[in-house]
């Protein structure tokens, strides 16, 4: 399994008149940590696209355990638990200060190639950054 923390300070922008996080930022919080993720595997969402592979989402989950609060220092955890092929599963784990979970989601992307605007097979690149952490279980 793959798994990737990022640190990310919930702001005034972030939250309602109570204080706590707008349930719609949660997504915002997923594709900051998938997109710093792979980042930090060496993966560039901006090139992917460049060479003609784009990732929608798909689907998306949330559950709300606790709220996040504004100004706290969160933990975006990301998870990759199987290898993507033309669709990729990334759940998440968002943590308060004291690294309680507070939130957990799942989202599942599809690769599609942005000339055919078909489904595609994920590119080598992403399959090769995965393979040290995941087993195929084709």
């Amino acid at each position: 399994m793959f798994t990737f923390d990022y640190k990310y300070r919930v702001r005034y922008a972030d939250v309602d008149q109570m204080g706590y996080m707008y349930y719609g930022n949660y997504a915002k919080l997923y594709e900051i940590g998938r997109v710093e993720a792979l980042r930090h595997l060496g993966v560039s969402y901006k090139e992917m696209e460049e060479s003609g592979v784009m990732m929608p989402v798909y689907d998306n989950y949330s559950r709300f355990i606790q709220p996040a609060k504004f100004d706290e220092l969160l933990t975006i955890r990301v998870m990759v638990e199987e290898m993507p092929k033309m669709r990729f599963i990334v759940k998440y784990e968002i943590l308060d200060e004291a690294l309680k979970k507070i939130h957990t989601g799942a989202s599942t992307l599809v690769f599609i190639n942005m000339t055919t605007n078909r489904l595609t097979l994920c590119p080598d690149a992403i399959t090769a950054v995965f393979q040290p952490f995941l087993t195929d279980k084709s």
